[in-house]
């Protein structure tokens, strides 16, 4: 599999619209196996990953590149096997503390053991609320004012609740952003206000975790200041989700679903 590939979004900005072509990250579940038994999955780019499984183990414990006798990479249905082959001493010790790898603040899934968990289904939304391009396109600078913890530690990642009309009503941060959606959605949930009403803002990139989490809450449109995955994208497409993205001042990139953002009704040249 190669890291990147060319998608195809729809530009929307002041002088109109027209298609692009992005080159986009690729994306995809790797599990690391030790001795045939998976010690994690993790959402990866398909490259280097004799590399990521060398690393990977020695960082989470599992073994030193002297204990490592081989790495395999195996290409399977729904995704990527890194297998290492430890020594036996190595793989006793391993098999008495094996736990479920819960995610790190990056591309960690959590509590996910096995490729088939990894991609998992989704329901299809099939309505919902619509934006203008211009409050889209403006989301982010938008949730810029509902970032304290960012302003005091320029360490943190945001999710923001935009309702049309009304800018955002809702945002919480974190260190993971992941975490930062996970809170958005749950606020939203304790606060009874409905997901399908507006659109999720989101200050990091558009992986597909971020795309199956927006789904399960319900909410039509994810709009984001970065890029989305290939994998986010083909996902947000079956499951009937607008992805909005590289969102700043005037200007939008929209890769799925585009009749939810108004004003994508004239071509530029």
């Amino acid at each position: 599999m190669t890291p990147s590939r060319s998608i195809s979004s729809r530009a929307i900005g002041p002088e109109g619209a027209r298609d692009v072509a992005r080159s986009l990250p690729e994306e995809v579940a790797v599990a690391v196996t030790c001795n045939g038994s998976t010690q994690a999955v993790m959402m990866a780019t398909p490259q280097d990953l004799e590399d990521f499984a060398v690393g990977f183990a020695l960082t989470e414990g599992f073994a030193t590149p002297g204990q490592i006798d081989s790495v395999e990479i195996v290409t399977m249905p729904n995704g990527i096997e890194a297998r290492l082959w430890i020594d036996e001493a190595c793989a006793e010790a391993l098999g008495a503390r094996r736990r479920a790898m819960m995610g790190p603040v990056g591309c960690g899934l959590c509590g996910i053991d096995s490729l088939e968990q990894a991609v998992r289904p989704l329901p299809r939304l099939t309505s919902g609320a619509t934006l203008d391009w211009a409050e889209a396109a403006g989301a982010p600078d938008a949730l810029r004012d509902h970032q304290p913890l960012h302003d005091l530690t320029h360490a943190v990642h945001a999710a923001g609740f935009l309702l049309p009309g009304q800018g955002i009503l809702v945002a919480r941060e974190d260190v993971g952003r992941h975490n930062a959606l996970d809170k958005l959605i749950g606020a939203l949930l304790r606060a009874g206000l409905d997901p399908a009403t507006g659109a999720i803002v989101l200050t990091s990139r558009v992986s597909v975790e971020m795309v199956q989490k927006t789904v399960l809450a319900g909410c039509p449109i994810l709009l984001a200041v970065s890029a989305p995955t290939t994998h986010a994208v083909k996902t947000a497409d079956a499951a009937g989700l607008t992805v909005g993205a590289f969102a700043r001042g005037t200007r939008l990139e929209v890769f799925t679903h585009a009749a939810r953002i108004n004003g994508d009704n004239a071509d530029v040249a």
